[in-house]
């Protein structure tokens, strides 16, 4: 099913840009703390999100076994 492999990619990137935005503002901590900020709850939000496509995608199939058998 697509839904797990595009849910897994999601996961992926979501969890590169917060790590990305974290080490520039490890490197900078003076940087551009704000916009820095609003990545990490962006990619925070897009993580979750993600998350609850795999386990909606999950329940689907569970519910499509179920009635197949």
């Amino acid at each position: 099913m697509q839904a797990f492999a595009i849910a897994a990619a999601g996961i992926a990137d979501a969890s590169a840009r917060f790590d990305a935005s974290a080490r520039r503002t490890a490197g900078d901590p003076l940087g551009n703390l704000a916009a820095e900020t609003v990545e990490r709850v962006t990619a925070e939000v897009a993580l979750k999100a993600n998350v609850a496509v795999l386990k909606t995608a999950d329940e689907m199939s569970g519910s499509l076994l179920d009635i197949l058998t």
